[in-house]
This record gives structure tokens, C-alpha cells and sequence, in this order.
């Protein structure tokens, strides 16, 4: 399992222990569709909290499950996006490219949780 606290880590560090944690642990796992998910998801919380998130990662032979928690209560809504001022096209990328997503909230703030099957990835 990866655990990363906000207070600890960046986006790009994550990233990278990401790969590191893809490659040593979940070799099925398409990479770069993962990261992208992961940038996503730790890229809105960084923009729309102050602070106490948490990314974790943990593969086992049938799933793959990023979490994002972060400190805002509000979900994520999908938006049509918008290419000349940017933005709103993340919630959908997330949706896109996992197997499931699904929002908890919490006592303070909300969990994003990212699912694959190896499966999935194949017919990605």
C-alpha cells in the first residue's frame, strides 16, 4: 500500500511514487491512465481545499483502488467541458478511464475512490 499525506508530498511527488508503486506492485495497470486519474483527483484537491489530503494506493491481483480524501464536503460534478477557458472535462476523464469511481463523504470532507479491474485495462 501507498499512502502519501499532503503535508509530506506535491502533486509531481505523488506522481512519481505512484509510477515507483505501479511498477513494483501493479504491473497490469495501464500507467499513464492511472496517473492521469491520480493528477485529477489530487489536482482538485489541491484547488479547492487548504489543506489534509491523503492519496492511497493499494493493488492486489483483482483491483487496483486509488483514494483521494480530501477536506471539502462538496462532490464532484460532472460539467460539459470548456476548451477555450479550461476545465470541466477531469470528472469525466475519471469516469472514463476506471472501472468504478464512487464519492464517500466523511465527518470532515469527502473520499474519492478510483477502482480497475485488470480487465478493464485490457480493453482499454
Amino acid at each position: 500500500m501507498l499512502v502519501l499525506e499532503s503535508s509530506c508530498t506535491d502533486t509531481a511527488r505523488a506522481r512519481r511514487a505512484a509510477v515507483r508503486f505501479l511498477r513494483a506492485r501493479c504491473p497490469w495497470a495501464d500507467a499513464n491512465d492511472v496517473l492521469l486519474v491520480v493528477s485529477e483527483l489530487l489536482g482538485n484537491a489541491v484547488r479547492h481545499t487548504e489543506g489534509g489530503r491523503l492519496l492511497r494506493m493499494a493493488c492486489r491481483q483483482e483491483s487496483l483502488v486509488v483514494e483521494v480524501y480530501d477536506s471539502s464536503s462538496s462532490r464532484p460534478v460532472r460539467r460539459s467541458g470548456d476548451p477555450e477557458n479550461g476545465g470541466g472535462f477531469g470528472w469525466g476523464i475519471v469516469e472514463e478511464l476506471t472501472s468504478s469511481v464512487t464519492v464517500r463523504s466523511h465527518p470532515v470532507g469527502k473520499s474519492v475512490r478510483a477502482v480497475w479491474h485488470p480487465a478493464h485495462m485490457r480493453a482499454a
